[in-house]
């Protein structure tokens, strides 16, 4: 294969980044999806998902014609010599993936192929799935009488939502799962652009690449349950979690990254991959007593807050009004999956109070999320029209324009001073100064005041407040 030619079976998040970001390598590529309305809406030059950057790399290959989209995915594979399988895997209600997308596009491979190909697993699947993949295409072409040769390779993506093109084209690793030299070396044809920033590859089995991605979600969704269980306990003894997750960050061994408290973490990845690998591990006789208690602490984290909201109000939030700033999980995403949001609003209505909200740009599939509870929400045009009348200001979702608010604009929007800080983006000093009553996550008031002092004035260990 002196020019490989690539096909991306699924046009969503993970499908569309990859599909676009190989086009921009210099590959020919072609994404296809059985969604004919998605396929209408990128032929026509929209982008069907929000996320910085793409659109940027979408109009830079469609210019250079290195890209094309179809419904036909017999003929996208056909006509390509590497097949990505981005489909969705979403969770059954046990919480194991539900891989049917992914065998109906091993069937349609293995009904389809006439020359060699490169079959790859690129969406999030359980361990085993690179050889259940291969023995489904196996069965198709026994039923056609043909042999056919061909290799399945387990290559899981690693994209953060919001910087998933940073994430594609500036990879930490590239995991190739293969049990075949011919399949590993195309692969590494396919990413060899990524030499360039000395990326490393780790080439492994299918069976261990797929471990890899379950375990090092796993591993990052655990740091930010454990460090929203150490900011429960810090607000319970008066102590600071910012500067104890700090001061942990300062150890190599621990490292910074995703010790930051909040209101529990959410997205298309971690709740999902946490659960699956439980269950994975379940259907093998294995424990994974660690993930387990994340699931758990994580559900309950979203739940301490709506607590927190209500202790404020010694437990009424009858005809309340209450501010949320931020629906999506995260920021620069219109992702609405397993958002924390997706618990906080129904709580804080079902307990009587009404909801004023506004994200910059989730709001369309928090329509959709919440319809249930339309009556009680009220969509708003900006950060502050959302604050007109409120009791309580809640933010959920930490972006940019939410660290800057007027606050006194604030204050003179709202009938209350209640200031919840999930995100801990504010300094709860300047926040009680302009006459709130601050709570952040982990993070009281005293404790910061405190902290002050003891800079300042170490001889002191009074509160400056007095």
């Amino acid at each position: 294969m002196n020019t490989v030619k690539i096909g991306i079976i699924g046009t969503g998040y993970v499908g569309l980044v990859t599909g676009l970001c190989l086009a921009d390598f210099g590959f020919q590529v072609t994404c296809g999806d059985i969604n004919g309305g998605k396929i209408e809406k990128l032929d026509q030059g929209e982008i069907p998902i929000y996320e910085p950057g793409l659109e940027v790399v979408f109009d830079r290959v469609r210019k250079l014609d290195r890209i094309a989209f179809t419904c036909n995915c017999e003929e996208l594979i056909r006509n390509n010599d590497v097949i990505f399988v981005c489909v969705g895997t979403p969770p059954k209600e046990d919480g194991s993936a539900d891989l049917t997308y992914v065998w109906d596009a091993a069937r349609t491979i293995g009904r389809t192929i006439e020359s060699y190909k490169v079959v790859v697993d690129k969406s999030t699947v359980p361990v085993g799935t690179a050889a259940r993949v291969q023995s489904i295409i196996l069965d198709e072409l026994r039923n056609r009488n043909l042999v056919c040769d061909f290799d399945v390779v387990s290559n899981p993506e690693f994209l953060r939502e919001g910087k998933a093109v940073h994430d594609f084209t500036h990879p930490d690793r590239v995991v190739i799962g293969s049990n075949n030299d011919r399949a590993t070396a195309i692969m590494k044809k396919i990413y060899n652009p990524l030499k360039l920033n000395e990326v490393p590859f780790v080439i492994t089995t299918p069976e261990t690449a797929e471990i890899i991605k379950y375990a090092s979600n796993a591993f990052l969704a655990t740091k930010i349950a454990f460090i929203n269980e150490i900011a429960n306990l810090c607000e319970a003894v008066n102590a600071d979690v910012q500067k104890v997750a700090k001061a942990m960050g300062m150890d190599g061994r621990i490292s910074p990254k995703f010790l930051h408290p909040g209101p529990g973490f959410g997205g298309s990845c971690f709740p999902k991959d946490t659960r699956a690998l439980v269950r994975i591990a379940h259907e093998h006789g294995v424990e994974q007593l660690i993930v387990s208690s994340v699931v758990e602490s994580n559900e309950q984290q979203k739940l301490r807050m709506v607590r927190k909201i209500k202790e404020a109000f010694e437990g009424n939030l009858e005809g309340r009004i209450i501010t949320v700033l931020g629906l999506s999980f995260k920021p620069e995403t219109d992702d609405m999956r397993e958002s924390p949001s997706l618990v906080i609003i129904p709580e804080l209505i079902r307990a009587g109070a009404f909801v004023r909200t506004f994200d910059p740009q989730a709001m369309p599939e928090a329509m959709k999320a919440l319809k249930d509870h339309e009556k009680f929400i009220s969509y708003c045009e900006d950060e502050y029209d959302a604050c007109r009348n409120a009791h309580a200001i809640v933010i959920l979702t930490d972006w940019n324009q939410f660290r800057r608010l007027d606050l006194d604009k604030v204050a003179a929007l709202m009938k209350g001073r209640n200031f919840f800080d999930l995100r801990n983006l504010y300094d709860p000093e300047e926040v009680y100064n302009m006459g709130f009553q601050y709570e952040g996550v982990g993070k009281t008031l005293a404790a910061h005041l405190k902290g002050l002092d003891r800079q300042e004035h170490p001889e002191q260990l009074e509160f400056r407040a007095r």
